[in-house]
């Protein structure tokens, strides 16, 4: 089945760097809107959802303050990965996140409603 790239941009009413980086890169941050419960050991992160889902990723590459990349270690193409990247605009003083994430053609509407109401939980989480 082919799948795509999806890349997404949320304008975020975020002025500190600090709060938004650990809500995309640290596990507490990752529990406030990404999965229920997150365990971190060294480079691999899993995730959990509720009381029985769970899936492990490997983060692949990190820039403070700028990006976290992850892959699913069940992810058979290893090109695929997903990416929080944060970006701040001096103009408006504002961050935008970036996701990118991939998915199978005919899922690619219902991952980017996915997204948008994780990041809808992102923004009451912190108040953004």
């Amino acid at each position: 089945m082919e799948r795509e790239k999806i890349h997404l941009q949320y304008p975020l009413n975020a002025t500190s760097k600090t709060i938004l980086w650990n809500a995309i890169s640290t596990p507490s941050g990752l529990e406030g809107w990404f999965a229920d419960h997150v365990q971190s050991d060294d480079k691999t992160v899993t995730f959990f959802w509720g009381k029985t889902e769970s899936r492990s990723a490997e983060i692949v590459a990190v820039r403070a303050y700028s990006f976290i990349r992850f892959r699913w270690k069940d992810q058979k193409d290893s090109r695929e990965y997903f990416e929080f990247r944060m970006d701040y605009s001096e103009l408006t003083n504002d961050f935008t996140l970036e996701i990118v994430d991939f998915a199978a053609k005919d899922e690619a509407d219902d991952m980017r409603e996915l997204w948008d109401s994780q990041v809808e939980t992102l923004r009451r989480a912190c108040g953004f």
